[in-house]
């Protein structure tokens, strides 16, 4: 690893770093802030995943998660949302919604996005082990978070590995890739058009085929221009309901999509992630 920059702040320190991922065959850059803690401490660790268009750059910068990661000790860490570089693929277009800043949290498998699309192998394998190995962490007490697409990975990825995460939030999520235009187009682009093949990666389809978590936290923006095409939170409601998973849907008057209303609730959700590390 490479350190890119470390702030203090909060009495902790704010670090970016750089390193070659095996995952992606590229340089990858994540950012993690360390709270004070005692020397030889380890200390529980938030996943955040950010959405389109985002690097690690846009919570460090706006999420004002340090306050409260500082007074709950929590590490945060937040990777970037794609593979970047020379070589590596993009939207044909330069469409926002695919590609660059629009890696879905999957590994791809079809041209030419499968030789670096592998974020999911980088997020849940890869950038674990490196946190684990150079970070005062404490792997038995995960939780994840994310926002709209990552929202969409937080969900996918906790329900899949529900013994390694004690909890799981979300902020405006795609909830039903498989349902919407933005995951339609992400999903068939990086997985291939068998749509069977995308239900491991939409959190409605996985609590249908069996998936469960003991609770969720979700908040949206009702002023969100993404909620009733893209985010649809509902449907994560209505599957909630019928798996008996114990869903907190708070909706939020007044807030949109950005990060204004991320960092409104961002104490919220890091006190109930706090509960549950312990």
């Amino acid at each position: 690893m490479d350190p890119v920059s470390a702030n203090r702040a909060f009495g902790g320190v704010q670090g970016v770093w750089k390193h070659a991922s095996a995952a992606t065959g590229t340089d990858m850059t994540f950012a993690v802030y360390i709270p004070p803690h005692d020397q030889g401490a380890t200390l529980p660790v938030v996943w955040y995943l950010s959405g389109l268009t985002c690097t690690h750059a846009n919570v460090m910068e706006k999420g004002e998660y340090r306050r409260a990661c500082a007074e709950l000790g929590l590490i945060l860490v937040a990777p970037d949302t794609s593979p970047r570089g020379e070589g590596v693929a993009d939207d044909p277009d330069g469409a926002y919604d695919f590609g660059l800043g629009a890696g879905f949290y999957v590994d791809a498998t079809q041209a030419p996005y499968a030789p670096h699309y592998r974020m999911w192998t980088y997020v849940t394998e890869e950038l674990p082990e490196i946190i684990g190995a150079h970070f005062p962490v404490d792997m038995g007490r995960q939780s994840i978070m994310g926002h709209s697409m990552g929202g969409h990975g937080a969900l996918s990825i906790g329900l899949r590995h529900p013994d390694r995460f004690r909890a799981v939030s979300a902020f405006a999520p795609i909830v039903a890739p498989s349902q919407v235009p933005w995951g339609q187009k992400a999903l068939g682009g990086y997985l291939g058009p068998d749509v069977a093949a995308w239900r491991s990666h939409d959190a409605v389809a996985l609590i249908e085929d069996g998936a469960r978590l003991p609770a969720l936290l979700v908040d949206q923006g009702e002023a969100d221009a993404f909620l009733a095409e893209q985010l649809r939170p509902h449907l994560l409601r209505e599957a909630c309901d019928r798996a008996g998973i114990d869903l907190t849907l708070r909706m939020q008057p007044g807030y949109d999509h950005s990060y204004y209303f991320i960092s409104t609730f961002m104490d919220d959700h890091l006190r109930w992630h706090a509960a549950r590390l312990g």
